[in-house]
């Protein structure tokens, strides 16, 4: 049995190319890691890749969240946090399918919450310069600014408001209102991000290097910058007279 305090969520959406190689590197560490994979209803066969591994190879370690369609990425991983809460996991981690967010940064993430005392780890691509890699400059720069514009209006001091590549101790999880959070997008990130912050949990900035996706679809769109571009108007009008949850240990 190869048991873990740590799950990693990766969300997916026809992730075929890329789906079994991230399983395989998660594995291939040296600290073990579980993973999640919440699968929206992917037409081209995803789910059944991992049913597979996990008859074949990793039933012990490996697990798998079937929903009906694309429901958006806030929710998926809402939907996460909750199936890991309801299990003994106390680093609950954030990654994508694609390789965008090296496997090989989980440890240096999971280091600054277990070792280090931090309650949550970015894997920030703007900590030191714009660490992104095969990006068009354009999608770079909304990237970048946006992180700015966030930083601008609401005062909270992270550089990559909008990365998805994180490390949740239990505790942060369980006192955050799951069901209060309201993006689905970036918009999604930023509020979770800025939540925590809200509530008193120390953050650290750790920084990793964001390499494009080479094989599958990016499923990127406007409409989430736009989300987020507008929501953190109200993530700062809730910063000033929402009462936050005191911190659950």
């Amino acid at each position: 049995m190869n048991q873990s305090d740590s799950i990693v969520i990766i969300p997916t959406y026809n992730e075929k190319e890329n789906i079994e190689k991230i399983i395989r590197a998660v594995f291939g560490l040296e600290k073990c890691f579980h993973i999640l994979v919440i699968d929206d209803g992917s037409p081209d066969g995803t789910a059944d890749i991992v049913k597979g591994l996990i008859q074949k190879e990793f039933s012990d370690r490996l697990f798998i969240m079937e929903r009906s369609g694309k429901l958006g990425l806030g929710t998926a991983y809402i939907a996460g946090f909750k199936w890991a809460l309801e299990r003994d996991y106390g680093y609950i981690f954030e990654m994508d399918a694609d390789f965008s967010h090296d496997p090989n940064d989980l440890p240096r993430l999971y280091s600054a919450c277990a070792d280090e005392g931090y309650d949550v780890a970015i894997g920030s691509r703007y900590i030191s310069g714009v660490n992104v890699v095969n990006w068009p400059i354009g999608r770079v720069l909304m990237s970048y600014f946006a992180s700015k514009y966030v930083r601008i209006v609401t005062g909270f001091q992270v550089h990559d408001t909008t990365a998805g590549f994180k490390c949740y101790k239990r505790r942060v999880l369980k006192t955050i209102e799951l069901d209060k959070i309201r993006f689905k997008g970036y918009g999604f990130q930023i509020e979770m991000k800025y939540t925590a912050h809200k509530i008193g949990f120390k953050i650290k900035e750790v920084p990793v290097v964001f390499v494009n996706r080479r094989e599958g679809v990016s499923k990127m769109s406007g409409g989430i910058f736009g989300e987020a571009f507008f929501g953190v108007m109200r993530l700062r009008w809730d910063g000033w007279f929402r009462k936050y949850p005191k911190i659950v240990e």
